[in-house]
């Protein structure tokens, strides 16, 4: 690997420190920025980006994927059906992803099929097993009768 000179400003005590890090792991300074700049690139590939999925994939997975989603009883049932059609559903942040079954490649949110997270945890009265956000104020509402929308009907009842 061919390496590049960086100049880096950083405040006396901070070098001191990393010098004494360097020293006690038998390093130089040199390799302790490297590695800690080699960790926080490979935390960020794969990081989500803001920007929307192609839209003919996602018309095209739509159509495909729909009906299947919507038909679904559970989760288990959900993995099932997406794996039929070469598919599987993955957490992602707070919600969830739809990826290729054989090679992983993220392909579009559930959310941009009509399907959020928090649709499906309604549906199906409970979260994904191994989902890191349980969505209890959503079970507490169902546990409370709110309506699976999140939208009790108002009535209003007026004087004569």
């Amino acid at each position: 690997m061919t390496l590049e000179p960086v100049t880096l400003s950083m405040p006396p005590e901070m070098i001191r420190g990393l010098e004494r890090i360097a020293e006690a792991r038998d390093l130089t300074p040199g390799q302790i920025v490297r590695g800690l700049v080699e960790k926080e690139l490979k935390r960020n590939i794969g990081a989500k980006t803001p920007n929307r999925a192609d839209e003919p994939l996602v018309a095209r997975l739509q159509r495909l994927l729909a009906a299947e989603m919507a038909s679904a009883h559970g989760w288990a049932d959900l993995a099932g059906r997406l794996s039929l059609k070469g598919y599987e559903v993955r957490p992602a942040g707070g919600g969830l992803t739809i990826h290729d079954r054989v090679t992983g490649a993220r392909l579009c949110k559930s959310s941009e099929l009509g399907f959020a997270y928090a649709r499906l945890v309604r549906k199906f009265r409970c979260p994904m097993p191994g989902h890191p956000h349980r969505m209890q104020q959503i079970l507490n509402d169902i546990a409370a009768g709110v309506s699976p929308d999140g939208d009790d009907d108002l009535i209003l009842i007026e004087d004569d």
